[in-house]
């Protein structure tokens, strides 16, 4: 699942993905982990750390001028993810000035947030970090980029975080920052106990050192301790946060930061190809601006597209010649057209109500109780099957070259050219698309669903006193789902629209949609005798 589309708004890669032609083009280092597959397009390897890492540092230089180096033993970030956070940092601080003090918490040998801060913002940071060689590769990024002037890497004792870091400090920092070590222990980190089976295997390598990726309790007792820090430290810190690997991870500590009474919090997540981060903010601050939480869905759903066919001219005029057999007497094709929709909808006991709409559509609100449309079908079927079986009468005998003309008791009164009953179906279906429709309705006849309810619809219909239901069921009533059909001419044609409005299933609707189509062509094939 591709989810670049919800990066950050201000992200420079939500939609202009980096271009690995033209990076492996003006970077050997690039070139060498570049794969080209058989359609001609450039691919990286992400399972290959070195790949990885090269990535990290090509984009780092061509979109940002930065230098770094990263050992493959420690964490390579990935750029895209982390401006997303940086992008975030913005939006809480937004209007405290250019100049603002931020405190990176485990900066990493990359010292990627503060060599992004500085250069894109010219943000002053606190960088601290725990490993030796963490320390030593993130001192040596600030000095070959210049950065030393913004950014001042610390080394701190084990377990340390924020307390023990300003300890001797009188600054007010506007934010600090976090990628806290997600996993509690080995297992975790191999995704063990944390990672749900269904889900793929990543899609990238995990790197890093112990002290990067694991930490005691995992990141929920890590970001615990540093709300208890907050706690002490309060407005010394405009705004803390943190980042989350796991969306489990939220809901407690939301919780715990409302059992303390902290007054503001929000969160956020970030989204960058297939992987998923979340992002928790406090502020002991009254007059902070709070940026929203993101909604429950990331992006709006996009309109869901109608099921659509459509009654060709000649199709729909010779349905309106038909249309006074079912008691029709309307004067355009689509009106004869809805009128033999809801013939078959009564015939299938889908309840149905024409609904107001414009000038120039019908519209018919249907409820689906009962999956009637691929029994009917079935039953077709089965019934085009008992009359290809009956068995055929023995050729006669002859006695004296005269035919026999009482045929036995046993043996169907047949003529040379075999009758069929009325109303059966035995050519091969004329229409193409009404082939399709059957077999992928035979596709679908091994699931069947079954909607508990207590009366039927037919129990129903007889209480109601009509031939047919009329209405929406009642909101105690199940239902297999809702769905608003249009009926509109264009360009002399007829076209029907099946608009989904809520339900079980879509297949369902599909199925009754090819059932209608299939019903109206077999119509004009087979028309109704007077």
């Amino acid at each position: 699942m591709a989810l670049n589309k919800s990066m950050h708004p201000r992200n420079r890669y939500k939609d202009k993905p980096p271009d690995f032609a033209y990076l492996a083009s003006k970077y050997p280092d690039f070139q060498k982990h570049v794969q080209i597959n058989l359609l001609g397009r450039v691919m990286l390897n992400f399972k290959d750390p070195e790949a990885v890492r090269a990535l990290t540092c090509t984009l780092l230089k061509e979109d940002f001028g930065l230098t770094i180096e990263i050992p493959l033993e420690r964490l390579i970030p990935t750029v895209p993810l982390r401006l997303n956070y940086i992008h975030w940092v913005e939006d809480l601080t937004e209007g405290q000035g250019s100049s603002r003090r931020g405190i990176d918490i485990g900066t990493g040998a990359s010292c990627i947030y503060p060599l992004l801060g500085a250069s894109m913002n010219g943000w002053f940071f606190l960088a601290t970090e725990v490993d030796d060689i963490c320390y030593n590769y993130a001192k040596k990024n600030v000095e070959q980029n210049n950065m030393a002037g913004l950014i001042k890497v610390v080394k701190v004792p084990q377990k340390t975080l924020l307390m023990d870091a300003l300890k001797e400090e009188s600054i007010v920092y506007d934010f600090c920052m976090c990628n806290p070590p997600f996993f509690a222990n080995q297992l975790e980190a191999k995704g063990v106990n944390s990672r749900n089976s269904r889900r793929p295997p990543p899609s990238s390598v995990n790197t890093g050192g112990v002290t990067e990726i694991m930490a005691e309790g995992g990141e929920l007792e890590f970001v615990k301790r540093i709300i208890h820090d907050s706690l002490q430290l309060k407005r010394r810190l405009r705004w803390y946060s943190c980042m989350l690997g796991k969306k489990c991870s939220l809901a407690p500590l939301k919780e715990e930061l409302r059992k303390q009474g902290v007054p503001k919090v929000t969160h956020t997540e970030f989204c960058q190809g297939r992987t998923m981060r979340w992002a928790l903010a406090w502020s002991f601050y009254e007059d902070v601006t709070v940026p929203s939480p993101p909604c429950k869905k990331r992006k709006l759903e996009k309109t869901r597209k109608p099921l659509t066919f459509t009654v060709p001219e000649a199709t729909a005029a010779e349905l309106h010649t038909q249309a006074a057999s079912i008691g029709s007497t309307h004067s355009a094709p689509s009106e004869s057209v809805t009128a033999w929709l809801e013939k078959i909808l009564t015939d299938l006991k889908v309840l149905h109500k024409r609904v107001p709409c414009s000038e120039s559509e019908l519209s018919i609100f249907l409820t689906a109780v009962e999956n009637t449309w691929i029994h009917g079908r079935q039953k077709r079927r089965e019934h085009g099957r008992q009359l290809r079986e009956l068995p055929r009468a023995p050729p006669p005998t002859n006695h004296d070259s005269e035919p026999e003309t009482n045929p036995a008791p046993d043996t169907p009164n047949t003529s040379n050219t075999q009758q069929a009953p009325e109303g059966a179906n035995l050519e091969p279906h004329s229409n193409e698309e009404e082939v399709k429709g059957q077999q992928s309705s035979e596709r679908g006849t091994d699931i069947t669903m079954e909607t508990p309810s207590t009366e039927s619809p037919c129990k129903q219909e007889e209480e109601q006193g009509g031939s047919a239901p009329q209405g929406p069921p009642s909101p105690a009533q199940q239902f297999l789902f809702k769905c608003l059909v249009n009926v509109k001419t264009e360009d002399c044609d007829v076209v029907v629209e099946m608009h989904w409005v809520e339900g079980q299933n879509k297949d369902l609707m599909n199925q009754l949609c090819t059932c209608l189509k299939n019903s109206l062509f077999r119509q004009v094939a087979t028309p109704v005798q007077n």
